[in-house]
């Protein structure tokens, strides 16, 4: 029976030694809240670090043993690697870059190798455990090469992965000397999740950019598969946090801080030590506005929590410094015998306590520099039961999305904060009211359980997606189907791609002029009086008609302007405007001044940048970058940019082969029908066929067709092998055999 596998870093259990017991303690953290619903069900399982150094293989197996009874199991890393890939590479490289501090990113090959090495382990124990039908879900930046690892080893499987970070723009993720393999790891998944749509678009170009790979609506269409990215917006149970403030407990405790505290107002500051936190600028903001307020002087308290990170590693050792000092002198300067302006606490704390600390601020504080989500500011609003408190944000969390109510801020502007400060400690209780209402009533619909479930849905949607794009082989077996069908049929319609599916491509567009056995191949397909055939092209017309306007088949050129009719002249299927070429062609022509060996190819509605000739690598690099400029200047027009095979196309929206090849769908009966393309622009000729349509892709790349050959050549010997089955049933001999 097929399970679910959830990996992440570490378990959601915290493992302890003490006089030689083993003590294991639930993780309270919001992905294990969240996932605790499903992944005690039925077989399915958790894979990751239980967070201590084991290296005796009986205590290894003893703790595999028993938290296998909690649906877990246990990759056991050495401290060689604790070391290099989680505190090195992991949050040494990865995290500062992802959280736009790449100054202080270091780029080390050997933190690189353990990364690969260890990422490999996971594989190894994920692939212990799955079958081929699981579903693996895949959990954050130090696993970012795991999906493309369980495809090589498990190739059915339905792989699904979330950033729980941010993922930079383009202009950061670049410096990353290992970029492309971290891209080509999340590739590997089905389904990939990131909190903003702002991180899965600077995702897509980072693809785009750097591995080549286009994208629409999220969808990206590689060599063999298809895969979506998608935003998923993280909750928090708030069912948990709200209950938790409601507790006699809790109440008590917020009475007691109240009195220790003797201020009129509270603002709340809760984060983990890390620069990304902001917590410095907050406090220089804070003394900022004591400065210019000095009417609030023993009347408000900063209640700053800071929970211990990593203070051994440098960076944050000077971080903990400056905010110490910070503090000090802020203290120092403005503390009275009965007042101190900041109650700074260096530790952690439970659940009950900070549900307190929730319920008495009047503020919170909440300004990352940059953050993936921020569940602190949630966990505020759910806990806030007389809905009176105001909550000012960073911009830069993944979380001012859906909380526009708050006071929204630039972390690095301080006198904004200054001013939301004063404005929320000034706030009529009517308004926080009604903000702290719309906020909660937002987070109670969108908490945790609906993430999990949303994310498991779309999942579940992009597998059956994929099944519908598969393609079979055009085996033997189904040729024969196509000839009985042919046979038989009173009327055929053949609809025949010229570039990729009769003619291979090549370097220069004119040398694929069609050769004499294609040439003797149409004129046999065309020569029954059953038989209509239309070749399709992006070509201009007038090289169409040059090459084949002689025969006596139909003709679709540039993408469905011209069509033409056997025995007819050309004619137009839409009146267009082409007004917009001198413009577009300014652009083209800059990128053939910059790419050596490309050229322009000007067609009657469409322009097209050739880079088949160029430098492999810059070729594509330059495409990836025109295709960027043209989607831009596209989506506030009627132009439609196709990256097609070794040439970047733009050209009017109406235009469409599908549209075109529906003209003779709907003119002239068929019986029997046969479509045959390659790329992506042909899809919509695919589309368009009907339901008993034989539809036949060149190349084993996702589409709507039905079938697929590897070759040009295979699908012209399937055309050949149709002509010489219907000849030979005519001739004699073949009557006498029969």
């Amino acid at each position: 029976m097929a399970k679910l596998i959830i990996v992440s870093n570490r378990l959601p259990v915290k493992l302890q030694e003490k006089e030689g017991e083993l003590i294991y303690k639930t993780s309270e953290g919001g992905l294990a809240t969240g996932l605790g619903s499903i992944y005690k069900q039925g077989d399915n399982l958790w894979i990751g670090w239980p967070g201590m150094v084991i290296e005796d293989p009986q205590k290894q197996q003893r703790i595999a043993d028993d938290i296998r009874k909690e649906s877990m199991s246990p990759v056991f890393l050495t401290e060689t690697e604790i070391k290099e890939f989680y505190e090195g590479f992991s949050n040494e490289t990865l995290w500062p870059t992802f959280h736009y501090f790449s100054q202080y990113a270091i780029y080390e090959q050997q933190l690189w190798e353990t990364y690969v090495q260890v990422n490999q382990k996971y594989c190894d124990a994920v692939v212990a455990q799955a079958g081929p039908e699981d579903t693996i879900w895949v959990h954050d930046y130090q696993l970012l090469l795991l999906p493309s690892m369980l495809r090589e080893r498990l190739p059915n499987s339905t792989i699904g992965f979330f950033q729980h970070i941010p993922f930079p723009s383009y202009e950061v993720f670049r410096l990353l000397p290992w970029r492309k393999e971290l891209l080509e790891g999340m590739l590997g998944s089905d389904l990939v999740g990131f909190h903003t749509y702002d991180d899965m678009r600077h995702f897509l170009s980072s693809v785009n950019r750097l591995v080549g790979y286009g994208s629409m609506h999220g969808w990206i269409n590689t060599n063999n598969r298809s895969l979506l990215v998608d935003s998923f917006p993280m909750g928090i149970d708030y069912e948990k946090y709200s209950s938790t403030a409601a507790t006699e407990e809790v109440q008590k405790r917020e009475q007691i801080y109240r009195g220790n505290l003797n201020a009129e107002k509270v603002i709340l500051s809760i984060d983990r030590l890390d620069y990304s936190k902001g917590i410095a600028q907050r406090l220089k903001a804070f003394e900022l506005f004591l400065e210019k307020h000095p009417e609030f002087h023993a009347k408000v308290t900063l209640l700053m929590l800071v929970v211990p990170s990593r203070d051994a590693v440098e960076k944050y050792k000077e971080l903990k410094e400056e905010v110490d000092e910070l503090v000090g002198r802020i203290n120092g300067k403005y503390s009275r015998i009965s007042w101190n302006p900041i109650q700074y606490f260096y530790r952690s704390y439970p659940l009950e306590t900070l549900s307190a600390f929730y319920r008495m601020a009047d503020v919170a504080l909440v300004t990352p520099m940059r953050d993936g989500m921020n569940l602190v500011c949630k966990e505020y609003i759910a806990s806030k039961s007389d809905q009176k408190g105001v909550l000012i944000l960073s911009e830069m969390a993944g979380a001012s999305k859906e909380l526009s109510d708050a006071l929204l801020i630039n972390p690095n502007d301080i006198n904004q904060m200054v001013e939301a400060i004063a404005t929320a400690l000034t706030m009529p209780e009517e308004q926080q009211i009604a903000h702290m209402r719309n906020m909660q009533e937002s987070l109670q619909r969108y908490n945790i359980h609906h993430w999990v479930s949303m994310f498991m849905d779309r999942l579940s949607y992009v597998k059956i997606k994929q099944l519908s794009l598969a393609t079979s082989y055009l085996d033997d077996a189904t040729i024969q189907e196509m000839h009985d069908a042919y046979d038989s049929a009173s009327s055929r319609l053949f609809f025949l791609e010229y570039d990729g599916a009769l003619v291979d491509y090549r370097n220069r567009p004119l040398m694929a002029r069609p050769d004499d056995d294609l040439m003797d191949l149409l004129e046999r397909l065309s020569s029954d009086k059953k038989n209509r055939v239309v070749v399709v092209s992006s070509r201009e017309k007038a090289t169409m008609q040059d090459w084949i306007g002689h025969l006596n088949i139909d003709i679709i050129a540039e993408h469905g302007v011209w069509i033409k009719q056997r025995g007819t002249g050309w004619q137009t299927m839409l009146s267009l405007l082409d007004d917009w070429k001198k413009d577009i062609r300014m652009i083209l022509d800059l990128y053939v001044d910059r790419t050596p060996a490309s050229f322009i190819e000007e067609k009657e509605y469409s322009l097209v940048w050739h880079y088949r000739r160029v430098e492999t690598g810059l070729g594509e690099l330059r495409a990836r970058e025109l295709v960027n400029h043209l989607n831009f200047i596209a989506s506030n027009s009627n132009l439609q940019v196709l990256d097609g095979q070794m040439a970047v196309e733009i050209k009017a929206q109406e235009i469409n082969k599908g549209k075109a090849s529906s003209y003779w769908l709907s003119k002239f009966p068929h019986k029997f029908v046969l479509a045959v393309g390659d790329d992506w622009g042909d899809e919509d000729i695919f589309k368009a066929m009907p339901r008993e349509a034989y539809t036949v892709k060149v190349g084993n790349s996702y589409s709507v067709a039905k079938y697929h050959v590897d070759t040009c050549e295979e699908a012209r010997q399937t055309l050949d092998r149709l002509v010489q089955t219907r000849s030979q049933q005519q001739s004699p001999g073949a009557l006498m055999t029969g």
